[in-house]
Parts: structure tokens; sequence; C-alpha cells
């Protein structure tokens, strides 16, 4: 298994490596390069990087104009900022036009720690899921991340890629298939399935093996692109299993929750239930005593699946 590390680093050490690559590829970012990583791209290629500061507004009409004109920007700063304080940008000027601006957000989610609840951005894939045209991935670790972005590239149109600041273990291998169009199934099980994306994949590994000690058999799911949205696989392991979980750092609004609700309502009967942010904002705290505050660590999700297998 590889080493750990922050989906935002591995975002910056491939934004390097295809820029070496493709000349076409620029970066914008809003005064935030340190943390978000696109300095590791300004350092090599200072002609391609634009620091708009803090500006993220026009930062976004401007990535536009370069996409228009046939270049490939990603744009980046902290998710609560790229999301919310610039989505009429990336409405009217972005995905209403349907061009190819790549958005990687980084520092979403509650595990943006004790920054607190101005900063933790849980609402950011709902914001992003009613626009037409764009894509949306939540990468399960570093390596995925590097995928996500060599994948953004090939897609001609927007796509925003959900990264994060801690340090994460790595879950998937550099020769696990990624397909942006297909779920991935991470542990087979056949009593109740989890659906899961981004940090909280390995707390759903992690309940999934708490609960095989106690006999029940959980099939975790990793649902790394939420948008479009794998209904087919959702049906279908939902049919096989007869329950699902949705676990997410995100709202239960929105998000994959709400994206698995969707898929399964008039073609599957399994029981269903939502672990996420329970419509309310976050708090300061360390990461992970905001997921077991939030009930989105393992300890939740295993007493999530119990008490829906009980119903």
């Amino acid at each position: 298994m590889a080493e750990k590390q922050a989906s935002r680093v591995a975002y910056g050490e491939e934004l390097v490596a295809q820029g070496r690559i493709n000349e076409k590829i620029v970066v914008c970012d809003a005064d935030l390069s340190q943390s978000t990583m696109t300095c590791k791209f300004a350092k090599e290629f200072p002609d391609r990087f634009f620091n708009f500061g803090i500006a993220e507004a026009n930062m976004v009409c401007a990535a536009a104009g370069m996409a228009h004109s046939g270049l490939i920007p990603f744009v980046s700063t902290f998710a609560i900022f790229g999301s919310a304080r610039a989505y009429e940008q990336i409405r009217n000027s972005v995905a209403y036009t349907g061009i190819p601006v790549k958005f990687v957000l980084t520092h979403a989610g509650l595990s943006v720690g004790e920054d607190g609840g101005s900063h933790q951005t849980i609402e950011d894939i709902a914001l992003f899921r009613t626009l037409p045209n764009m894509t949306i991935f939540v990468p399960a670790d570093a390596i995925e991340t590097k995928k996500m972005v060599r994948a953004a590239i090939d897609i001609d149109g927007p796509v925003y890629i959900r990264a994060s600041r801690p340090v994460m273990p790595c879950v998937t291998e550099e020769d696990t298939p990624f397909d942006p169009y297909k779920a991935a199934v991470l542990r087979e099980g056949s009593d109740i399935a989890i659906f899961t994306c981004g940090l909280i994949i390995d707390e759903s590994l992690k309940a999934a093996e708490r609960l095989a000690q106690e006999g029940i058999q959980a099939c975790v799911v990793n649902f790394h692109t939420i948008k479009p949205f794998d209904n087919e696989t959702a049906v279908e392991i939902a049919n096989k299993c007869g329950a699902v979980i949705t676990a997410e750092e995100h709202s239960i609004i929105g998000g994959l929750g709400s994206a698995t609700a969707e898929a399964l309502a008039g073609h599957s009967s399994a029981k269903f239930a939502r672990v996420g942010i329970q419509d309310k904002f976050g708090c300061s705290g360390t990461p992970a005593r905001l997921f077991h505050e939030y009930g989105i660590d393992a300890d939740g999700i295993v007493a999530a699946c119990k008490k829906l297998l009980a119903e």
C-alpha cells in the first residue's frame, strides 16, 4: 500500500507532471497557492500561472476566457470560496457554455478542522451537482486524485475535483482501475451496502471490518464520481444486499446520499439511510473529533448499519 498523502499535495504534483506534457494547461489561484499546492506548478511554469488575489469571481471569468481560447485552465482555492463566492460566474460563464474549466478546490468538508464552520464546506457537492454539464469527482486518496486530474484533462467540459486538507491513507493502488463513470467495489458483502466517497472510505472500510466480526458482511462501494452518477451499479448492489447506507463528509442534502436516493427511487425496495452531516454547520475541532461528533466515523457507520438492519 502506498504511503499516506494529502489529496491536495497529490494534485499539486500531478499538475506539474501534466504541465510538462501539455502546454495548454494553465493554473489560476486566489492567493492560496501555498495551501492548494498549485505553488509547485507556479515554480516550474511561472508564465502559465496566474494569481488573482482574493477575487474569485474575476478568476473564474478569466479562466472561462482562457478555455474559450483553447487552453485548459485549472482553478484552485479553498472549497468554501471557490464553490459559493464565485457560484454565479461558474454557472453562467462556465457550466452554461460547457467549456473545459477544471475546478480543484481544496480544504473541503469537516476535515478543515480547527478553522471551524465558516470554512468547512459541507454544501459544495450540492451546489456543483445542480449545474448541467458539470462532472464531479471525490477522490478516495492521493493515488485516485492523480488519476482524476488526468481524467479531467480528457473531459470536454467543466469538472469539479473535491480535494482535502489532511493527510489520508491510500485505499487504492497505482494499478487499481479508474473508470470515471463506474463505481468501484472495494469490499464484497451481501448483508448491507455502504456507498461512500472521499475521506469516509477509510472509515467505511474500518466499519465493514468491525461488522464482519459480528457476522455482518458489508459491501463497500467507492462512488468516486458523484455526477454523472452510476445509477446502474447503485441499483444492482442495493437489490443484491437489500439495505444501503450512504456515508459522506458532506450534508446529507444534495450530495452522495441524495444522488443515491434519486437512483434507487422506483428501482429498488432496499432499506435506505444516509450517514452524513445532518443539516447543520460544522464547528472547530480536530478532524477525528468532528467525524465522531457528527457520526461519520467508523463508530457512526457501524451504528447506522445495525439500526437499519434492525428495522
